[in-house]
């Protein structure tokens, strides 16, 4: 029977004995681990670079786009501030009063035995109202009948354009000269008239609804 020796066994164990060294295995650890941080800051600084290069790019595509936008905004202001003005230009249009056809309207009303002498007008911007004077001479054999009739149908005249007008009497006195109508002596009557209204009335607010309750059911 053959007889086989292993002269060797003390050198393999002293091999086996190093290989399971822990010091050496936690060194065979720690480089692992400090390999895998390496690459995760290489990872992440290439994540930056990238990023940095596309923010370098969107900048570059804004300075581009920026002198625009800014001419555009600029041009949106000027455009703004010219539709406000027209608006307040359309509204002192709209809320202005034209004296034109209320003075041709008295003109229709002064017959021959009428002779104005003063007519004073004023607009109040903020009331929107509107109030005038007329002062003159009514002559006839009833000189008081006729400014009444003046009066009355300028009252009716105005009402046309303007339904909550008042005409009133500020003044009626007899005078006592007397003038010639149609060969005839007439008596005078000195008058003042006062007319007022408001051509652009407020609209009446409409009161809020009243949000109906629901019912509760029995």
């Amino acid at each position: 029977m053959a007889l086989q020796l292993n002269l060797l066994h003390e050198e393999i164990a002293e091999q086996r004995q190093r290989k399971r060294d822990p010091l050496k295995l936690t060194m065979y650890v720690g480089i692992g681990i400090a390999a895998l941080f390496v690459l995760n800051y290489l990872w992440t600084g290439y994540r930056v670079l990238e990023v940095k290069g596309r923010l370098a790019q969107v900048e570059h595509d804004w300075s581009k786009v920026e002198p625009k936008v800014t001419a555009a905004q600029k041009r949106a202001e000027e455009l703004n501030a010219i539709i406000g003005t027209t608006k307040v230009l359309d509204g002192m249009i709209d809320s202005r009063f034209y004296w034109a056809p209320l003075l041709q309207t008295v003109a229709r009303c002064v017959t021959p035995n009428i002779q104005l002498t003063t007519l004073e007008g004023a607009a109040d911007e903020e009331g929107k109202g509107v109030a005038v004077v007329l002062e003159g001479m009514a002559a006839g054999s009833e000189p008081r009948g006729v400014a009444e009739d003046f009066r009355e149908m300028l009252l009716e005249q105005v009402a046309k354009e303007q339904p909550g007008v008042k005409v009133e009497f500020k003044t009626l006195d007899d005078l006592d000269t007397s003038v010639a109508v149609g060969g005839n002596k007439a008596g005078m009557a000195h008058f003042a008239v006062g007319v007022e209204f408001n051509p652009f009335p407020t609209p009446t607010p409409t009161p809020p609804e009243r949000k109906a309750r629901a019912r509760k059911e029995d």
